[in-house]
């Protein structure tokens, strides 16, 4: 099934307008979502909306408010807020061009969205224009409107396609001179300077692959749920042993010979899969050691705190596979 699209409307440059629809970049499916309970009884929470003089109050009895003062409100209506909207909710407006790489990565917000030509009258227009931003290097700056609230954002071509990041304004973010305080210079040698440089070039990645890299945390926590439905003992995993440097010099010279021999090639799909993060063991609780009676609080030879084994459960379900 094919995705929906989240916008449709147009790109409008000038007088030009592109009819595109936009779908976005991210796709859900790969997500552990706990629920809070409460301890005693294992019973889920519940959030309720409730008034302090009328108790829990429904949806459609909800307005918006703003405090201007201490406990004095004015009501804002959505209705009010959409008359303050000049532009139409559905044109990205390309305010103009910029080279590639001028923003900074500290703006983007996280939400990207694709673009596609939105039927033939747009194809020829969408063509000219990506094309045209490719060949130049440029990237545009526009703006929208995006869950009622004007967003800037950013367009440029990705490969076919046009794709269109959310940008934060700049006064929402902070600037690196807020954290220089600490950052002090200090007196290197020539030798240092070198060492570092090399190590750099030595961890030069000669292809990238993005999709090499996995989410670990879903696939462990999906390991521990099914563990824990088991009824098996989670053993945390030893801790790699840091190697003890004596300098800073040392320590550039041991990490240039392990870039050397392959040991900075992290970026790649083979590497990727040889240097996985450690997983947590699982210890059966039916093996010979755990088949021995113990008291409540009293540590296995193994380490880790015991916990007494529970009343078996009927046999459910398996968990549903993530995709």
């Amino acid at each position: 099934m094919p995705p929906r699209p989240t916008f449709k409307g147009f790109l409008r440059l000038s007088l030009v307008s592109v009819p595109v629809r936009g779908f976005t970049a991210a796709v859900s499916g790969r997500e552990i979502r706990f629920n809070q309970l409460h301890k005693d009884c294992n019973q889920r929470i519940k959030y309720q909306k409730v008034c302090p003089e009328h108790g829990e109050v429904a949806q459609e009895d909800i307005v918006k408010g703003y405090e201007y003062t201490k406990d004095q409100y004015v009501l804002v209506d959505t209705d009010e807020i959409k008359k303050l909207q000049s532009e139409s909710d559905k044109t990205v407006n390309i305010r103009g061009f910029v080279p590639a790489g001028t923003i900074d990565p500290n703006y983007f917000s996280g939400s990207a969205y694709f673009f596609q030509p939105d039927g033939p009258a747009g194809q020829k227009p969408y063509q000219l224009l990506r094309e045209a931003m490719e060949r130049e290097g440029l990237v545009a700056v526009g703006s929208v409107v995006l869950s009622s609230r004007e967003q800037m954002v950013l367009i440029r071509p990705l490969e076919r396609t046009l794709t269109m990041n959310v940008l934060t304004f700049h006064e929402k973010v902070r600037r690196p001179a807020d954290f220089e305080d600490e950052v002090k210079d200090t007196k290197t040698t020539k030798e240092e300077e070198a060492l570092t440089k090399t190590l750099i070039d030595a961890s030069l990645l000669k292809e990238f692959d993005f999709s090499a890299f996995r989410d670990n945390y879903v696939d462990q926590m999906t390991k521990l749920i099914e563990a824990k439905v088991e009824g098996e003992e989670i053993v945390a995993a030893p801790e790699p042993e840091e190697p003890k440097i004596i300098n800073l010099m040392e320590a550039l010279k041991q990490s240039v010979e392990s870039a050397k021999s392959g040991g900075a090639a992290a970026g790649s799909k083979a590497a990727d899969k040889k240097k996985a993060a450690p997983k947590a063991k699982l210890a059966p609780s039916a093996g010979t050691a755990s088949k021995r009676k113990r008291k409540t609080g009293e540590r296995p030879a193994g380490g880790g705190v015991f916990r007494p084994k529970r009343k078996r459960m009927k046999a459910r379900a398996p968990l549903p596979a993530l995709s």
